[in-house]
């Protein structure tokens, strides 16, 4: 298994950026993909951007996001980040990790992204 830790969040005004960071432990190699996603207070958990292992560098993001967001890992996928920028006060939300392995999937506890006007 895996064990997932966020980083990064913080509080930054409308325009302005922050690179989260996904650290991953255990038996990464294992690991097929990685998605961020965004819980909004009131709202859904939903996913942000993700990249697999598929075609090496292969990602996705909600149309809200593209253009300004960018998802990137290390290597050996210890690490995925998240580089955020034209950040928007609808940016706001808790900021999740969730690595594929195998047949599981496991999250880390969040992070916190505050966008204010």
């Amino acid at each position: 298994q895996v064990q997932l830790v966020e980083s990064g969040g913080g509080l930054v005004q409308a325009g302005g950026s922050l690179r989260l960071s996904c650290a991953a432990s255990g038996d990464t190699s294992a690991i097929s993909g990685v998605g961020w996603y965004r819980q909004a207070p009131g709202k859904e958990r939903q996913l942000v951007a993700s990249i697999t292992r598929t075609s090496g560098r292969d990602t996705y993001y909600a149309d809200s996001v593209k253009g300004r967001f960018t998802i990137s890992r290390d290597n050996a996928w210890n690490t995925v980040y998240l580089q955020m920028n034209s950040l928007k006060p609808e940016d706001t939300g808790v900021y999740y990790c969730n690595a594929a392995y195998y047949t599981a999937n496991f999250w880390g506890r969040g992070t916190q992204v505050t966008v204010s006007e």
